[in-house]
């Protein structure tokens, strides 16, 4: 479903991303470890069709990014680090003008329907997004994933700045919709977060992968010592 294939990108000359192969599949949750400057968010901004690779490429369910960027997108939902809504909106407005500028109108109950889903009942639903934490934030993300029956989710530190209630919340939604069949990327310090929830879980440094490992194989392995190791301290 999401798949690089020696995808690389340079910004004055020195490389962000180096000769990345990555594949995801569907229903499965791929965590992306790395330090600051790794070069996780730049790999997302390729398989978004923000940045354009300098070799190599970003394929979303079979489509290549930089030649079909549109067709990609329409199959892909966004949820970075902050979550950018209208803030005089209400949520289920928010859901309904960003869904529709996907191509998906939906009725009012179906908006709502979709927003507790994510965990959102209707009281917070209607008001306004200014009153909303982050965690309400991302549960509107969610829900916009719902909305665009997207195929494959990109997440940037989704669970930064989160409470622990909240963050395992979150995590729960994140395997609803990975057992819903939706391949998920995950670019996070979290160690924790990518222990528990992910398939796999893949190490970058300096923009190369480091490491590529099944929760199978790290069942008994201290990956905070396994992540130091691969960052050489």
């Amino acid at each position: 479903m999401l798949e690089t294939k020696k995808l690389t990108k340079r910004f004055n000359g020195e490389a962000a991303v180096h000769k990345l192969s990555l594949k995801i599949e569907a229903g499965e949750i791929f965590a992306l470890l790395g330090p600051n400057g790794s070069g996780k968010t730049t790999t997302i901004n390729l398989l978004l069709g923000f940045l354009s690779p300098d070799e190599g490429e970003a394929r979303v369910d079979g489509a290549n990014v930089a030649a079909d960027t549109i067709s990609a997108r329409r199959k892909l939902a966004y949820i970075p680090e902050q979550v950018m809504l209208y803030p005089r909106f209400s949520g289920v407005e928010n859901l309904d003008y960003f869904s529709s500028l996907g191509g998906r109108r939906r009725n009012r109950t179906e908006l709502l329907e979709l927003l507790a889903r994510a965990g959102l009942p209707e009281e917070p639903a209607l008001r306004r997004v200014s009153t909303y934490s982050k965690g309400m934030r991302q549960k509107v993300g969610i829900a916009l994933a719902l909305a665009t029956e997207a195929k494959a989710l990109l997440l940037d530190e989704p669970t930064s700045g989160l409470d622990p209630a909240a963050s395992h919340e979150f995590s729960q939604l994140l395997r609803k919709l990975a057992g819903d069949g939706v391949a998920v990327l995950m670019a996070t310090h979290d160690l924790f977060r990518a222990r528990e929830d992910a398939n796999r879980i893949g190490i970058l440094r300096a923009g190369q992968l480091s490491g590529n490992y099944t929760a199978k194989e790290l069942k008994d392995v201290d990956l905070e010592q396994l992540y130091l190791r691969h960052l050489g301290k």
